[in-house]
């Protein structure tokens, strides 16, 4: 069973301070991260490197954009634990515009482990967000689908062999994913690069949404300048009560958007 969930935002983003900036996938939206980020993922690697081994993540689940898949991979290194691409874990990305397009989505494990040598493709992405995009209700209901799967398959798949594990992913995403274990949907949260939230599991505790108490939450301790560039849902531009619609990829209207849970409940 697992006892303790780590979760880690990407660290300090390329685009932030380059506005020439490159995709190495190609992919729009996939920045890398700057050289400040990369010294983010070594200092992250080295704390959980610092920590008692038995309190240390056995497995990685990352976002499958590649600042997240950049953060792991030091700590994946350092470790030596795999690196496993969970889109469930993705970007949050507020509806698109009517006309303009889908959002973007990154490629296969299978494709990404040729920039990640320490990507397991074993694993299959349990839930797929809609390339339409989501408002925070739609993100909220998207992140409870996700880690009630995710908990369990993890459990079902590989028994006790994984107690602690570590999910690295985005801003919003973070955030809701700690009011989703903690049963707080309204939990006020700034979050920062590279920063770590730890949540522990209940003894008396044996499903997965609210079975959680906070350790930490968005901490930059462990970081020699602290958690940077933090970043909180009151951030969000709100218009008319909605979250303002965000452009599409030109061109993408008429893909396919696979999205949804890939598994279900009923089946674990």
């Amino acid at each position: 069973m697992i006892e303790t969930i780590y979760i880690a935002r990407h660290g300090f983003r390329l685009n932030w301070i380059n506005t020439n900036w490159k995709s190495p996938t190609g992919l729009p939206r996939d920045p890398p991260l700057a050289a400040y980020g990369e010294a983010q993922a070594q200092e992250l690697a080295a704390y959980f490197l610092a920590i008692p081994e038995e309190k240390r993540p056995t497995i990685i689940l990352s976002s499958p954009y590649y600042r997240c898949l950049q953060t792991s991979q030091p700590t994946s290194r350092a470790l030596e634990v795999p690196i496993y691409v969970e889109h469930g874990l993705s970007e949050w990305y507020s509806p698109v515009a009517p006309g303009s397009g889908l959002h973007p989505r990154p490629s296969a494990a299978a494709v990404m482990q040729s920039y990640f040598s320490e990507i397991d493709p074993s694993w299959s992405s349990i839930w797929y967000p809609t390339r339409r995009g989501e408002d925070v209700g739609e993100l909220h209901e998207r992140v409870n689908g996700v880690l009630d799967l995710l908990v369990t398959e993890i459990e079902k798949r590989f028994g006790v062999k994984h107690k602690n594990i570590l999910l690295v992913s985005h801003a919003a995403t973070v955030i809701v994913l700690c009011r989703a274990l903690l049963a707080q949907p309204d939990l006020p949260l700034r979050v920062g690069c590279c920063s770590i939230s730890e949540l522990s599991r209940k003894s008396d505790s044996s499903g997965v949404l609210g079975a959680w108490e906070a350790k930490a939450l968005a901490s930059g301790s462990h970081l020699k300048e602290g958690a940077s560039r933090d970043w909180g849902l009151e951030d969000i531009q709100i218009a008319n009560g909605k979250v303002i619609s965000d452009q599409g990829v030109p061109g993408t209207q008429d893909e396919e958007d696979n999205c949804g849970p890939q598994i279900h409940r009923s089946s674990l």
